[in-house]
């Protein structure tokens, strides 16, 4: 009777540290604040790879309990600045829970006053460790500031877009959204300067990367194969 007890002990504590080792909880505010800026950007990269490989951690059990748990306060590790585009579902993109990013949405994925506050909010207030571009494949906005287009409002925003589609300047055939190379050369570029734009229009955003406190970096989704690549 004994040793079946300590058997069935011993199964119960190896099930236990399998289903912890799996599950996959929101950032807590312990977790937030011993993560460096790598760690998070490590963290988001090996989720990005969960979803390329169709092996997410977050379950429904999961979310439910987040929504739960998260409705008492949060401690977002990253800020996500992305395109508005449907098929760049941020949080699945790096297989995060609820609760553990900021995403900040709007059409070819540009920064102004607003973004930028939400970001100096989310790092300097929030205590979030990573600023993240976040530019994909195909991108209506971009092909749009290509074309040129024109549409009440728009017209504006597509015009923070163009100083992009001005620097690519060594890529053969038309400057226009029917050349692919084109159009994913400035979807790079878009990102790249909104990046730099970022460093430049924020002394808040600027000082905490000299600080090492937080990293800011751009990159590109692929909307066909689901991988996130990182810009120099």
């Amino acid at each position: 009777m004994k040793n079946t007890q300590k058997h069935l002990f011993q199964l119960a504590t190896v099930l236990a540290c399998a289903f912890m080792s799996c599950a996959h909880a929101q950032t807590s505010a312990e977790q937030q604040k011993a993560m460096t800026p790598q760690d998070v950007l490590d963290d988001l990269m090996s989720g990005n790879e969960r979803f390329v490989k169709n092996q997410l951690k977050s379950t429904s059990a999961d979310i439910v309990k987040s929504r739960k748990v998260t409705a008492l306060g949060q401690y977002p590790k990253a800020v996500i600045l992305s395109c508005l585009d449907s098929r760049v579902p941020v949080e699945l993109v790096f297989d995060q829970e609820i609760g553990d990013v900021f995403v900040g949405r709007v059409a070819g994925n540009i920064e102004n006053e607003d973004q930028l506050g939400s970001m100096e909010f989310a790092t300097k207030l929030a205590g979030s460790k990573l600023v993240m571009v976040l530019g994909h494949s195909n991108c209506g906005a971009v092909k749009g500031a290509c074309d040129g287009a024109k549409l009440e409002n728009l017209t504006a925003l597509l015009g923070k877009i163009q100083p992009a589609v001005d620097a690519v300047k060594d890529v053969e055939g038309e400057r226009n959204s029917s050349n692919k190379k084109f159009v994913a050369r400035v979807v790079e570029e878009n990102a790249r300067q909104t990046v730099k734009d970022i460093r430049k229009k924020s002394k808040t955003l600027a000082t905490l990367e000299k600080e090492g406190k937080i990293k800011i970096v751009g990159a590109v989704y692929d909307l066909e194969t689901g991988k996130v690549q990182l810009l120099d």
